[in-house]
């Protein structure tokens, strides 16, 4: 795929409109979207030329004001927070961010401006799917994600949701149906490439087929790993399972009308753009742009969408980024977020560099004594040297590069959908 053209629902749309296109798109604005689904008793019985006019509509509507989501940030619980959010968009203006995972049941408001940004919800009940996507439409969020990849055994040990549902491409087609039905806004699901011993290629593809002939989902996060729900950690599910790139990219050979992004073991921007050279529609980085969010951010404009960078300096980050603590401090009720939850991702700002390890000890002791942030970085910021604190990005850190290399050698023998199973589901 070019650069400069967006892939949507097996076409490609030229990311500004024409004439006819404003017309058409300003026709569209003056009703509600979901309207085609809610004057239909079962969402699902709509056709699926009528689902994809509905899916344009909604992906123009996202694709006309953001470049596309060539680079995103992964949601992570406790760590992809509006604070976190908050200090990524200082540093990138078109890195797509993920909220961390909300179930259905704690929807919750999105402080601030911070667009590109998609909401994450999990959950196994259909009413309060559709009562949350409902709720969530009030915060603007620029499109909404299904978690069927997450491995905790708080969220999937109990057949609840997360990566479990990946065993129910069934129940995720009709959950996704409901999802669309309640929003103006593009749908995707995040899954893994298998659980436990349902980890072959086949097994993958039935779950993208069903899903995405169930419902009116063509977009689809890919974690290239397996998850192993018992026995290991979370975190060792994100290391032991092996990833399987020739999984994602054989995705792409075999469904080349949905959209899929790869994630899963990516950890620089140079891997990135590795990755995109072989032919990935999009990319999410994970840990990486939370612990080194500096550099693994800092490049992703220029590097990634080769817009202009922002040309802030460190030290004019933490500036913005204080004035928005300060302002949040106390606002959640409860005296909630205190100090310490909004300066938790600044704690990440100088990985590596010189005064870093002061910076934290310094910074352990400020969180017993400091109420604001400002006077947080007054007792910790003098520990970095103005030389890290004003210097300009220096070059990105480099990738590993035979990542991809024989990638296309090992693909899998291509799919071949099971039609009936798909039609019995109905």
């Amino acid at each position: 795929m070019i650069r400069g053209m967006v892939k949507f629902a097996g076409s490609s749309l030229i990311s500004s409109f024409t004439p006819f296109d404003s017309v058409l798109l300003k026709k569209h604005r003056r009703f509600s979207v979901n309207s085609f689904f809610k004057n239909s008793n079962n969402p699902r019985s709509l056709s699926t030329c009528t689902q994809n006019i509905i899916l344009h509509t909604k992906a123009e509507m996202v694709a006309s004001q953001y470049l596309p989501p060539w680079f995103s940030v992964a949601p992570m619980m406790d760590w992809t927070d509006n604070h976190y959010r908050t200090l990524a968009r200082l540093i990138s203006k078109h890195a797509w961010l993920y909220t961390e995972m909300l179930a259905a049941e704690t929807i919750i408001y999105q402080q601030g401006n911070l667009h590109p940004i998609v909401l994450q919800i999990g959950g196994s009940n259909l009413d309060n799917l559709a009562k949350a996507t409902e709720l969530a439409n009030a915060y603007n969020y620029d499109e909404i994600n299904l978690n069927c990849g997450c491995p905790s055994p708080k969220v999937a040990g109990h057949g609840c949701f997360g990566v479990s549902l990946m065993l129910d491409p069934k129940f995720v087609g009709e959950a996704m149906s409901v999802i669309a039905a309640n929003t103006n806004v593009p749908v995707s699901v995040k899954c893994r490439i298998g659980v436990d011993d349902h980890d072959s290629y086949n097994q993958l593809c039935d779950f993208i087929y069903k899903v995405s002939s169930l419902s009116p989902t063509r977009h689809f996060i890919i974690h290239s790993r397996k998850a192993l729900l018992n026995g290991i950690s979370p975190a060792e599910n994100r290391t032991i399972p092996p990833l399987k790139y020739e999984y994602y990219y054989a995705l792409l050979r075999d469904f080349p009308d949905l959209t899929f992004t790869l994630n899963g073991g990516i950890n620089t921007v140079d891997e990135v753009n590795a990755a995109l050279r072989k032919g990935a529609h999009h990319v999410m980085v994970g840990r990486a742009a939370y612990q080194n969010p500096w550099y693994t951010l800092g490049h992703v404009d220029t590097a990634i969408y080769g817009a202009p960078s922002s040309g802030l300096t460190r030290r004019q980050v933490v500036e913005k980024y204080q004035v928005y603590g300060d302002a949040i401090l106390g606002t959640y009720g409860n005296n909630r977020p205190h100090v310490r939850d909004v300066m938790k991702p600044l704690l990440h700002f100088f990985h590596s560099e010189p005064g870093n390890g002061l910076f934290k000890r310094k910074a352990d002791a400020a969180f017993q004594t400091c109420k604001t942030v400002k006077s947080f970085l007054e007792e910790t910021i003098v520990a970095i040297p103005d030389s890290v604190l004003d210097s300009p990005i220096e070059e990105a850190p480099r990738g590993r590069e035979d990542l991809f290399a024989d990638v296309h050698d090992l693909l899998p023998p291509p799919y071949k959908a099971r039609e009936q199973e798909v039609l019995y589901a109905y």
